[in-house]
């Protein structure tokens, strides 16, 4: 049997269901993510874009190179940001339906991070991207 994960929007008319296990699992603290998210930081699991079927209307912008944002257009809950060209799409885990299925890895672009909050998970971190 294979591993699904689902999730949607917060009023509905935005489901998903994303095959197997997430490639990674990050805690993105960058400005954009901020910005897109309206929140600290964005949690997201990686996935290809291939592993997920999304049903209902999603409309998207670009908030960097490369980078595209999906969200409902009706609520505006953010459901991904893609990387078309890499064929990758990171699922936020506030549109996940269990979120605790998975656990982040390692926190990414915390020379951005909101001066407040504290790190002391024991997570790697790294000042900007992950090592490729």
């Amino acid at each position: 049997m294979i591993e699904t994960h689902s999730g949607g929007c917060l009023c509905g008319a935005v489901r998903y269901v994303a095959q197997g296990p997430a490639i990674n699992v990050r805690v993105c603290h960058c400005r954009l993510c901020q910005r897109a998210i309206g929140a600290a930081f964005n949690v997201r699991a990686l996935y290809a874009v291939a592993k997920v079927a999304i049903e209902g209307e999603v409309a998207s912008a670009h908030s960097s190179e490369g980078l595209k944002r999906g969200f409902c257009p009706r609520c505006g809950t953010t459901i991904f940001s893609m990387r078309e060209k890499l064929g990758i799409m990171g699922l936020t885990f506030g549109s996940l339906d269990q979120p605790d299925d998975f656990a982040p890895t390692d926190h990414i672009w915390v020379s951005s991070k909101q001066a407040w909050l504290k790190l002391d998970d024991g997570l790697p971190q790294y000042q900007e991207g992950p090592p490729t």
